[in-house]
């Protein structure tokens, strides 16, 4: 016995929510989501030019390196947006599973953008180690501190669904990661004020790219996961294995996987074993619940089977 269970778009999901739709609960999740974007694509974008056109100004590779690191997470906000926006398109006859897989793409993406601005500003910074430019300790200080605010901000602004979502998650951390870099080169533009230590600038340069490459190989190492089918972080296949096992009426499961149609949506296939003891219907329901309500997957395809699986399987 092969059962599938549908939701109205042709995506396979689990029972036991009642009138609850999971597609509405994703939908509102979408609109928060969105609007945590626009917010945070609006602040990096006006902070990204304030410290570009200071930087180009007074000739300040840390200022220069604080601008690059905020553009890359306004591209990386950017992508994670249209990905979003992208995967609250409908499924079709092509696409069955719909676009939400677009989400891992520009995670993918986000993390190799993130790579060649941290090489670039890496280069940039160790040439002005040999010719050093007298940067102005004052406009360093207030830029910096501008941005400070900024991602500060931003990054409280992302806190509310960054548990759930690896794009947003992924936005959180960036966003703390450029509050964490601006405090640094607050600190350079006040020394730079009180002593001629202009070597500290593109000292400065060089550390904010060696961030950005840190955060940039965890993303990569994340979405790489995601894009390869791995089990989501916060799951485990044995576990799950055992709470399809404890359903009554279930002596076996095997063909178990579990693998992410999205950041934050996660799909489960399963072959079940049962005793004939129990109405196949209630034994498939209780199955999807139990999947539904302890691990969060509502995208689910169980196969009940009443013989053992080396009678038939390969």
């Amino acid at each position: 016995m092969h059962s599938h269970s549908h939701d109205p778009h042709g995506l396979p999901h689990g029972h036991g929510h009642g009138h609850d739709d999971p597609h509405d609960r994703h939908a509102i999740a979408h609109e928060g989501n969105s609007r945590r974007y626009y917010i945070g694509v609006a602040l990096n974008i006006a902070l990204v030019v304030v410290q570009a056109l200071v930087g180009f100004w007074i000739g300040s590779m840390a200022l220069l390196g604080d601008a690059g690191h905020n553009a890359g997470d306004v591209l990386g906000l950017i992508l994670a947006l249209w990905a979003m926006r992208l995967a609250r398109r409908k499924p079709d006859a092509r696409h069955t599973y719909g676009y939400a897989r677009s989400t891992i793409m520009a995670a993918n993406i986000n993390a190799a953008l993130l790579l060649v601005a941290s090489g670039a500003l890496a280069v940039e910074s160790l040439r002005r180690f040999g010719e050093p430019v007298a940067v102005p300790g004052f406009w360093v200080m207030i830029a910096a501190g501008v941005g400070l605010l900024v991602n500060a901000g931003s990054a409280a602004v992302f806190w509310g669904g960054s548990q759930h979502d690896s794009n947003l998650r992924a936005a959180f951390l960036h966003l703390v990661a450029d509050a964490a870099v601006s405090l640094g080169v607050l600190i350079v533009g006040i020394v730079l004020m009180f002593k001629p230590w202009y070597w500290l600038d593109p000292l400065a340069g060089l550390l904010v790219s060696v961030a950005i490459a840190l955060s940039a190989v965890s993303l990569l190492r994340d979405s790489l996961d995601l894009a390869m089918d791995a089990v989501p972080k916060g799951l485990d296949i044995a576990t799950i294995e055992t709470a399809l096992r404890g359903v009554s009426g279930v002596r076996h499961v095997h063909d178990l996987h579990v693998w992410p149609l999205s950041t934050t949506v996660n799909a489960l296939t399963a072959h079940v074993e049962h005793d004939g003891s129990r109405d196949s219907d209630a034994l498939l329901r209780d199955a999807e619940a139990a999947i539904q309500q302890r691990f969060g997957i509502s995208h689910t395809t169980i196969q009940l089977e009443n013989v053992g699986c080396d009678r038939h399987c390969d």
